[in-house]
């Protein structure tokens, strides 16, 4: 029997998301929004390139919550996107609401499921999703610093002109300007980073990391959606799939690298129970010192929330 996964929000984000959860082959996705046919007809587009792609996994389309009952994984996309100008925090009382909404009426449906939130300010969202739902801390993980350590590595490949799949990189903190991409951590072939580039030019990869989404507002107009959905994709297989991956991110922190009560990026064991494990790095006294500045940040996002 294959596994379910729902996605709310069937938005760039929540539809590419779909398909790259379809492809993997592993789990039927339902796909929810409140527009009429939306969800409906984008499933259907998706299910006729299943022949083409070779997947067999079946995308339904629903206004409501009904289909969802019984899901695996419950990843929520819905709400405001950014736009030029906009910081991920302006977003807060906004999405709050609605973050809130879809998660009441997705766990009546599915209250064993794991959830997933990806909508903006992403670290106040996950507080929303914890309280809304009543789940325990391992079971509402956030998916934002698997998106901010791609476009780190992307960076380093642009600079270093190495393959994307020879780089390793962390990017923790919160999921804004104060992300803390960790050099001290960061290989290109094992060799580590600071061999390679010189401080200067790391330093401007890392700011354009952590500029990265902003970039991209500016560019399109909107919020990234190809990227942000193959993270979700990869997060949603991690755990339905059992593969105990090592992957940055955000999680609910009750003391780990200094900080407590309080959802950060950090990189985490996902399985089949959500959260399995969070490792704790041994970062340099400056990373430590941009993580608690990161910390701040968040809490004073958290602290606006009703």
């Amino acid at each position: 029997m294959r596994a379910k996964v729902t996605i709310i929000g069937a938005g760039n984000v929540g539809a590419t998301a779909a398909q790259e959860v379809a492809r993997g082959d592993y789990a039927d996705v339902v796909l929810i929004d409140i527009v009429e046919n939306l969800p409906q007809g984008k499933a259907l587009d998706m299910n006729e390139s299943g022949p083409v792609l070779g997947y067999e996994a079946k995308i339904t389309g629903s206004n409501g919550y009904e289909e969802s009952a019984g899901s695996d994984v419950i990843v929520v996309t819905s709400g405001k996107p950014r736009a030029p100008g906009m910081s991920r925090d302006d977003l807060v009382a906004t999405n709050e609401a609605i973050v809130q909404a879809v998660t009441g009426a997705a766990i009546a449906q599915s209250p064993d499921a794991i959830i997933v939130p990806v909508t903006n300010p992403l670290d106040a969202m996950c507080h929303v999703a914890k309280s809304a739902s009543g789940f325990p801390k391992e079971r509402v993980v956030g998916m934002a610093g698997v998106l901010d350590t791609a476009r780190f590595r992307t960076f380093i490949s642009f600079e270093t002109g190495a393959s994307v799949r020879d780089i390793q990189a962390l990017v923790l903190g919160g999921h804004g300007d104060q992300m803390v991409p960790i050099v001290s951590a960061t290989t290109v072939g094992g060799v580590p980073l600071s061999r390679l580039v010189t401080q200067e030019r790391i330093y401007s990869m890392v700011e354009r990391t952590r500029k990265g989404g902003g970039e991209i507002v500016n560019l399109l107009g909107t919020s990234a959606w190809y990227a942000p959905g193959a993270a979700v994709a990869e997060m949603v297989a991690s755990i339905v799939l059992d593969q105990k991956r090592v992957l940055p991110c955000t999680a609910y922190l009750e003391g780990e690298y200094g900080i407590d009560g309080l959802y950060m990026g950090v990189p985490a064991t996902l399985g089949a129970g959500g959260v399995e494990e969070i490792v704790e790095l041994e970062l340099t006294s400056d990373e430590r010192s941009e993580l608690d500045v990161s910390a701040a940040a968040v809490r004073e996002v958290v602290a606006v929330l009703s």
